[in-house]
């Protein structure tokens, strides 16, 4: 698995974007809209991995949400993670970059497992 996100919640994207980006140094790498009320955007800086920050208007909510690994095979791995009794929370559903499942380390800090869709 690749380190690939660090998910933080955020109560107004265009303040978290202007800290992200003017005092971090972040790029922002693309924005989604899945649905009225709930913006995505990744930033990237040196390395692989993003930041992913989430506005939900709907439920507004802050904080860390999640670590992100990329898995070349979600169904395989969920399954592996199973057998050796990982807490699945969440099992593999589409979204629109790929495929999404969670799974809960023993503090309760979840996990996010996402297959991207070949290119």
């Amino acid at each position: 698995m690749k380190v690939k996100y660090a998910t933080i919640l955020v109560a107004d994207m265009d303040q978290s974007l202007k800290f992200y980006t003017e005092v971090m140094g972040l790029e922002i790498d693309s924005q989604h809209n899945p649905h009225p009320g709930l913006t995505i955007t990744l930033l990237k800086g040196e390395g692989d991995a993003m930041v992913e920050l989430i506005e939900n208007k709907e439920n507004p909510q802050t904080g860390l949400f999640s670590v992100g690994m990329e898995v070349e095979d979600i169904n395989t791995t969920v399954k592996k993670l199973k057998s050796k009794g990982a807490k699945i929370t969440q099992e593999p559903v589409p979204i629109t970059v790929g495929t999404l499942a969670f799974l809960e380390d023993p503090n309760g800090a979840q996990i996010a497992l996402i297959q991207h869709h070949k290119q």
